[in-house]
């Protein structure tokens, strides 16, 4: 499958021409809880010749393709990538940190990590979480038959705000990494492992009434999370951005 992804990544760069920088796995897989059905979810950054952001009409700064298999590639423009950047998007942080990577220019990658460390905003990432697992929990959980699968799309982003509450630096990807680094409690942490384990052996995790153990843990936790206050540091200029981005537009083409 990892030469598939190669050559559609080729393929994407002659057809769009353009170049890609880096290309990682995102979604279940990069989470650690696929199954053997679970499809790929490729996400990836690339960056144009100068020319073409010279245009009059700007171009289209995100590529989506699809393989045979029903798995997605989807990238995004290297200034999108940028203005992304300035607000902390959690997402770009996670694909850096994804344990499964297809393609990567390394100087690209040590030179933009550089950068993203001193627009890392720990508040705006926190929120960022803290709304989605509210969001999920609200949504997903808040009936007398649940899908137990939600309670997977609620425990992430509920345990990476536990994760940056303990000051421990950007969220990883693995899901594993997270549960066993903030779950302290045996009775959850059992509930999340026999969750997860159903999950990458393809068990059907059917409808049923909610999990007490989860749903207690969640709902104490939820709400003392919108409790924890965070404070930002002043931004870096953004004149930096705009040299990165011409470096590596002018190393294209």
């Amino acid at each position: 499958m990892k030469d598939k992804i190669a050559r559609a990544i080729r393929e994407t760069e002659l057809e769009h021409g353009v170049r890609v920088l880096f290309a990682c796995e995102s979604g279940s897989r990069a989470w650690g809880f696929e199954s053997v059905n679970s499809d790929y979810d490729v996400r990836f950054l690339y960056v144009r010749p100068v020319a073409g952001y010279l245009t009059v009409l700007p171009h289209r700064d995100v590529i989506e393709a699809m393989l045979p298999d029903d798995s997605d590639l989807a990238g995004w423009d290297l200034r999108k990538t940028l203005q992304l950047l300035t607000k902390s998007n959690p997402s770009l942080f996670e694909w850096f940190s994804s344990p499964i990577v297809y393609a990567q220019d390394a100087a690209f990658v040590e030179e933009f990590r550089d950068i993203a460390d001193r627009w890392y905003s720990t508040r705006r990432i926190f929120m960022h979480y803290l709304h989605m697992a509210q969001g999920n929990w609200l949504g997903y959980l808040q009936r007398e038959t649940v899908s137990r699968k939600k309670y997977l799309y609620v425990l992430r982003p509920a345990l990476a705000c536990l994760w940056l509450e303990a000051n421990r630096g950007a969220v990883p990807m693995e899901f594993d990494t997270l549960r066993h680094a903030v779950v302290g409690d045996s009775d959850v942490a059992r509930a999340i492992d026999h969750l997860v384990e159903a999950k990458r052996a393809g068990e059907e995790l059917a409808a049923g009434p909610p999990d007490p153990t989860l749903h207690r843990f969640l709902a104490a936790e939820l709400e003392r999370l919108h409790e924890v206050k965070w404070k930002d540091a002043e931004p870096p200029e953004f004149a930096e951005l705009d040299r990165f981005l011409f470096r590596w537009s002018s190393l294209t083409g």
